[in-house]
């Protein structure tokens, strides 16, 4: 189906969005064979490395499938938080105000929140995006005001819960703005981008393009947020209840892009752009948490190829999102409980990644090393 057919207006974001899907490849293979038998010619026990072990192979088969040779490569790495601002906070679905998107967004330019702190533990670079946050008033005074890309669309999505959170046009722009920050990490010699997102009733967001794209009930896997009561978390079912059945004609079978504007956020849609833009120029694409996750759903229907491409940072504390993984048949990296976002678990999760590289990269061979390997079995 030709997604960006059904795209009204916004031509330039329509050919920017098709041209990207059409040059989304699957991964090849070939290499693999060669791959695992470095990986099993090195000093240890075959296997002994267990995860880091596929973490290096599926590196290489990138690298190799970019052009880049077989050796796995992870830096440079950047993390793009996008922030934008959601209309169905006004359900009460979360225990900040709305406000307190705008005030994140200064704190990340202060250098203060965990994603800083995290991105500087993890020598990761930060970009800091405006796609949708409804101020923008936060930049006066800030230590590091050049991180932030200003990629507004709109200030805000409209309450889904009444009607669709945003056109197909404004849908099709943030997306548009995603893959043109991939593409410009690309350029700038990026190799790894992780996603990270800020945007108070985001998790309402995502439970709802969990439960239009994959099928899933509310009440199985709407969780706390911010913090929630159980009786909080049972009205915030509701409101998504509400708002599938407000927006049944944009659930599938229509195409994944009008769902995604019906349900999604401003910065959920950046987050899809940014992981099909990023398959494209054959990146490593290191997905954070419950948020993240489900742009990554929405970019995985709108292109299936975008899974070879990906490796899941952790798994959320949020409760639905480990339902979410195993449907996906997707293991995370990090398992430590988090559930704040922001693309703090990609953070953690790329020095991981480094370690696999450099493992494949760096260990001796039996032969090499003159150390005796375990006779064929």
């Amino acid at each position: 189906m030709n997604q960006a057919s059904e795209v009204n207006g916004a031509p330039s974001a329509t050919r920017l969005f098709q041209d990207c899907l059409e040059a989304v490849t699957p991964l090849d293979r070939s290499a693999t064979s060669a791959i695992q038998a470095r990986l099993d010619d090195l000093t240890k026990p075959q296997g002994s490395l267990g995860r880091l072990e596929e973490l290096a192979l599926h590196l290489a088969l990138i690298s190799h499938h970019a052009g880049r040779g077989l050796a796995p490569l992870v830096d440079p790495a950047r993390i793009y938080t996008c922030a934008a601002d959601h209309g169905v906070a006004a359900q009460g679905v979360s225990r900040f105000p709305s406000e307190v998107t705008s005030q994140m967004v200064r704190n990340f330019l202060g250098g203060g929140a965990a994603i800083n702190v995290l991105t500087r533990t993890a020598a990761v670079q930060l970009r800091v995006v405006d796609v949708g946050v409804a101020h923008d008033d936060f930049t006066t005074g800030v230590p590091d005001a050049a991180m932030l890309l200003r990629r507004k669309v709109r200030p805000g999505t409209a309450d889904f819960s009444l009607g669709p959170a945003m056109s197909e046009t404004d849908c099709a722009k943030a997306v548009a703005v995603g893959i043109a920050l991939a593409d410009q990490a690309a350029d700038e010699g990026v190799l790894t981008v992780g996603t990270g997102e800020m945007g108070i009733a985001n998790t309402t967001a995502a439970t709802a393009l969990y439960c239009a794209y994959l099928g899933c009930a509310p009440e199985r896997i709407t969780g706390p947020g911010t913090g929630l009561s159980a009786q909080e978390v049972r009205h915030k079912a509701e409101v998504i209840a509400r708002a599938l059945s407000v927006n049944t004609t944009t659930l599938p079978p229509a195409p994944p892009l009008r769902t995604l504007a019906a349900l999604g956020g401003l910065e959920i849609a950046c987050l899809t752009g940014l992981i099909l833009g990023c398959a494209r120029r054959k990146l490593n694409i290191v997905v954070d948490g419950f948020i993240s996750t489900a742009a990554y759903v929405a970019a995985w229907k709108i292109q299936p190829h975008v899974a070879d491409y990906a490796f899941f940072a952790h798994g959320s504390a949020e409760p639905g999102h480990h339902i979410i993984l195993d449907q996906l048949q997707a293991r995370p990296i990090l398992d430590l409980g988090m559930r704040l976002g922001e693309g703090t678990g990609a953070a953690l999760a790329i020095p991981i990644l480094r370690a696999a590289a450099a493992m494949l990269n760096e260990m001796a061979s039996f032969s090499t090393a003159n150390v005796t390997s375990a006779p064929a079995v």
